[in-house]
């Protein structure tokens, strides 16, 4: 008779309370936490070994989007606010593990891929690239989310310069 493989634990069972293995989970807000208080979201969430950076646009500067109509100048903001958020976890770009880009127009897909060759370099981590319809401000072209992996450093934020154990 062949056994069945180990099934894990869902999420669910992980997270309760009877659970010996729940992750703790940290939620961060932006500085700037309307967006996130009217959908009740948080930008960051780090549960175990993963911190997942909800999606982020090109960071506005004095009411102007980075790039304007750029898709490429619009990525690179976007990739770099998404990992500024990683920062008090004592991470970087190297941690990361997965990346999902959200455009609105196939045309700009050579650029946005660019961009994140440029931000990525060697890290190459798995990598989404989905085109919708829109976004809520017409002038974003593009909007980004990150997965990083912290091994076994699962505390929550740390003070700027500080790196958790076992950080990358």
């Amino acid at each position: 008779m062949t056994e069945s493989p180990e099934v894990p634990e869902s999420p669910e069972t992980q997270d309760s309370p009877e659970s010996a293995r729940s992750p703790q989970v940290h939620r961060v807000r932006s500085d700037d936490s309307s967006w996130e208080e009217a959908i009740g979201s948080s930008r960051v969430v780090a549960a175990g070994d993963r911190v997942i950076v909800a999606g982020i646009m090109p960071a506005p500067a004095s009411g102007t989007v980075p790039g304007d109509a750029e898709p490429y100048d619009q990525t690179v903001s976007a990739f770099r606010s998404a990992l500024s958020a990683l920062e008090p976890f004592g991470l970087d770009a190297g941690s990361v593990i997965r990346t999902r880009m959200y455009l609105s127009h196939a045309r700009d897909a050579d650029e946005v891929g660019r961009a994140h060759l440029e931000v990525f370099g060697a890290v190459r981590p798995a990598a989404t690239m989905v085109v919708v319809a829109g976004f809520a401000d017409s002038r974003v072209l593009v909007e980004v989310e990150i997965e990083a992996y912290r091994g076994d450093a699962r505390g929550g934020p740390v003070e700027p310069g500080e790196r958790e154990e076992g950080g990358a």
